[in-house]
């Protein structure tokens, strides 16, 4: 299990995509999910080490902030097993 995952969350798919993008350039992290909220409310969820993840948020957020609407970024270090089975499975 990694240590560490990262949220973004946008409102519109293209701010997602940039700040996607942004995370993947930025640190060694692994993109594990994408989450449809609805009423134009996308997520993405990546995950690795928690400095790895730290920093590809702030670059993801940032991108998603010039690209679009940022409403939210968060960062869970050491998530317990129930949280990532339930939502990331």
């Amino acid at each position: 299990m990694q240590s560490a995952i990262g949220l973004i969350e946008t409102k519109g798919l293209l701010a997602l995509i940039e700040a996607t993008d942004a995370m993947a350039k930025a640190a060694s992290v692994e993109i594990v999910k994408r989450i449809d909220i609805g009423g134009a409310y996308v997520t993405t969820i990546v995950s690795g080490d928690v400095g790895s993840v730290r920093a590809a948020v702030e670059a993801g957020a940032a991108a998603a902030s010039q690209a679009g609407e940022l409403v939210s970024s968060h960062i869970i270090p050491r998530p317990s097993e129930g949280l990532t089975s339930a939502f990331l499975k």
